[in-house]
């Protein structure tokens, strides 16, 4: 199993979230470290990222090594997670 890193921009986003999102979104992340590429997920092209939805959320992320990294978490249909990706 992968070692988990969350940057410091998700768990903001994370504590934001109500408490039923929360565990929504947090729940999916042991799901990845299982399986870093799971069928609802796909590669972001012209980034070494992958992103998957879930609910109204998506969580950007990538695998280094051993370690699954959370670098962003957002709203699915905002274009705002894509923005703070070009200054990641």
């Amino acid at each position: 199993m992968l070692k988990l890193n969350i940057t410091r921009q998700a768990i903001k986003f994370f504590r934001l979230l109500p408490a039923k999102q929360y565990r929504q979104v947090f729940n999916k992340v042991p799901a990845l470290m299982e399986d870093p590429e799971p069928p609802d997920s796909s590669p972001l092209i012209g980034y070494p990222y992958r992103r998957t939805d879930i609910g109204e959320y998506r969580i950007i992320y990538r695998v280094e090594k051993d370690c699954l990294k959370v670098a962003l978490v957002g709203k699915r249909n905002d274009d705002e997670i894509y923005h703070q990706l070009k200054s990641h």
